[in-house]
């Protein structure tokens, strides 16, 4: 990530294309799904669920729930709106949330960011390689860890 990088761009981005998703589908973007969506926009690494509860907690004077932060997730997911990294128990916001897609990830194991991996090649070459094993796909996460480009200028 760029450090003249404007995340308010992304958030103001992500909730446009989440409001759009929502209305196509007839689906409630209640206003803490919309601030859970935010929350997690606000940085490009990924935040788990109880970092999400910490924060929406501080920001309201409501004292959230567990239960309520899972189910916000779970309808983020299912519109296809984040990602869920499994390695880390935790999420990130969907790149491109309009294309069915499975999510691949690299992931600075400096700074924590994750970038999404917009590449049809990847899901394509598993697919078929289950399909020689007679395997059937359920879901799939590719999740590479390494350093980004400015965490290696810096071990320089």
């Amino acid at each position: 990530m760029s450090l003249n990088h404007n995340h308010q761009r992304c958030i103001d981005d992500a909730m446009a294309m989440a409001r759009h998703r929502c209305s196509e589908r007839g689906a409630r973007l209640t206003p803490i799904r919309a601030d859970i969506l935010k929350l997690i926009w606000a940085s490009h690494q990924p935040v788990g669920a109880y970092d999400l509860l910490e924060s929406l907690s501080a920001r309201s004077e409501r004292r959230s729930t567990p239960p309520t932060v899972y189910r916000a997730l779970d309808f983020l997911l299912e519109q296809g709106l984040i990602h869920r990294i499994a390695s880390l128990n935790a999420f990130v916001g969907c790149n491109d949330p309009g294309h069915g897609h499975s999510g691949h990830f690299l992931i600075c194991k400096d700074c924590n960011n994750a970038t999404e991996l917009l590449a049809d090649g990847i899901g394509t070459a598993i697919q078929s390689a289950a399909r020689q094993q007679d395997f059937t796909i359920d879901s799939q996460s590719v999740e590479i860890v390494g350093r980004c480009k400015h965490c290696a200028g810096q071990n320089d």
